[in-house]
Order: structure tokens, then sequence, then C-alpha cells
């Protein structure tokens, strides 16, 4: 697998390639489908970022606003309210990289003042095109996601991919944002409404290196394990860690994920395997 730099704020960078890194959920939310209420107090959310740091966490991605389907909006004041002090602990203690997960501009830019080094945009820079120039200004890590939702799809789902992240790639480079700072996340489960699709998607998950950036899995929970496992949202560990296997062989390099121990052992085996291919294909 290609290694890769990506370049993060406040002077960090994060090796991709060799092994696969965890990127732990933590949602400050009462209302986030599957842990909605559980860590939206200040103390509760940093007892359960220094639990999946322990687990194996390089990075936690803290967001303020559900991102489920018909989740009630709230406001930038209210997603700043609920992230900030969190963030800011986080950074105090210094023990992992750290992830705002908004589409705001103005919170994007908050967040990295207070010690986020990525920006992660469910929305493809294409709901505030003017958080890739908060990206820029900051020298913020963006994580770039896809989703279908408010718009036509194309049949084709890697088509309708390339498509959309071909926008969202020309706001960023439009902004200056240097392609070491930029990961993709193909997301799952966004306007993505049926688990055949999201099964071809990880099928052919492979295609989306074409694209030429670092790929981020984030399928965890998702309704379409549901379906195929008959489990509820907070019984998805197991079909989420083997996703994370399956989409690591197809070349994912980060994994977005509320279980991070299973998906920390799964994902050790899975980079076992690949090093040992490595180390096969390089010997004479």
């Amino acid at each position: 697998m290609t290694m890769r730099r990506w370049q993060l704020a406040h002077g960090r960078h994060l090796d991709l390639g060799a092994k696969a890194v965890v990127m732990g959920i933590l949602n400050v939310t009462p209302d986030s489908f599957s842990d909605g209420g559980l860590f939206d107090a200040p103390q509760k959310a940093l007892e359960q970022a220094r639990r999946m740091i322990d687990e194996g966490a390089a990075i936690v991605d803290v967001g303020g606003e559900s991102t489920r389907p018909g989740a009630q909006p709230i406001t930038a004041g209210e997603e700043q309210r609920r992230v900030l002090q969190v963030i800011e602990r986080l950074a105090d203690e210094g023990r992992a990289l750290i992830s705002v997960d908004t589409f705001r501009a103005e919170t994007a830019r908050l967040a990295v003042a207070a010690g986020a080094h990525i920006v992660n945009d469910v929305w493809g820079l294409q709901r505030e095109p003017g958080i890739a120039a908060v990206a820029a200004e900051t020298g913020a890590g963006l994580v770039i996601m896809h989703t279908g939702r408010e718009r036509n799809v194309l049949a084709d789902v890697i088509a309708d991919q390339t498509m959309f992240l071909g926008k969202s790639l020309e706001i960023a480079r439009q902004a200056g944002v240097p392609d070491d700072r930029i990961v993709l996340d193909a997301g799952f489960g966004f306007a993505k409404e049926t688990a055949e699709i999201n099964l071809e998607l990880m099928a052919r998950f492979g295609e989306l290196l074409n694209l030429g950036f670092p790929l981020m899995a984030g399928t965890s929970r998702k309704r379409f394990i549901g379906t195929v496992t008959g489990r509820e949202a907070a019984d998805r560990a197991a079909g989420t860690a083997a996703t994370s296997v399956i989409l690591r062989l197809k070349g994912a390099h980060l994994f977005r994920v509320h279980d991070v121990a299973i998906n920390v052992d799964a994902l050790a085996v899975a980079d076992a395997m690949l090093a040992l291919e490595a180390a096969r294909r390089n010997t004479p």
C-alpha cells in the first residue's frame, strides 16, 4: 500500500499506509443515531475520549450536531458550545490527534484555534465552501466526505463518487488547500438508502484509489450492517469490524468507528496479512 504523510494543523502529521489508523467517534449530542445523549456532558465526553485512546484510537472526532436523517438542526452557537470545551480539554491532555466534525466554517476555525488538528466535513465542502479556506489558512488536515443528500445522484455508485468528490476537490484547490492535507471519505449510509448500494460501494471501494488520495471508511453501526446482521445499532460492533477488514484489504487508510477496541484488533490482523503479502512480493 502506498505510504502517505497527512499534514495537519499545529505542526502535526500522520503517516498513512503501513498500518490502519482508527478515528474514534465522540458525539457530544443528545440525538445521534446510536449514542445520542451518552456523552453530551463534557466530563462524560472526556471519559469516553480517554477510553477510546486507551483502546488504540489515534484520532478523536468530536461532533456537536447529529447527522442522522431527520435530525433537528441546531445553531452554530449551540454546536460551538458543545464541542469547543471538549476540544480544549483534549488538546490540553495531548494524548491524541483531534478532529472536529462540522460543515460550518466558523466552527471549524474556532475548533482549530482550540486545538483541533483536522476538519471533517460530511457535506464535502459543498454546504459552506468557506470551510475550505479555513483549512487552507489554519493548515488543518481536511476530510472531504461524499454525500448524496439534497441532490440527484448518478446511477453508478463510483461515477457519483467521482463526480461529487471532483467538485469538492476543486473547491479545496481553489481555496489553496494542498493535496497532502486531504483525505477522502466515501460516505457510507449518507443517502445510500439500501444495503445493496452500500455493499456495492464496499465491493468497488478500491476504484476510489484512482482519485489519488488516502481514503477513510465510516461504516460504523450503519443501517446496512443491521440489514445484513439483523442487529440493532448498538450491537453492530462485530459487523462493523468485518467491514473494516474488507475495506482495509481494498485500500482504506483510516477507519471512523464507535467501538474502537474490536476494530483495532480486527485491523491488526488485516495489517499483518498485508505485511506478509508485501514481504513475499519483495522477496527475490
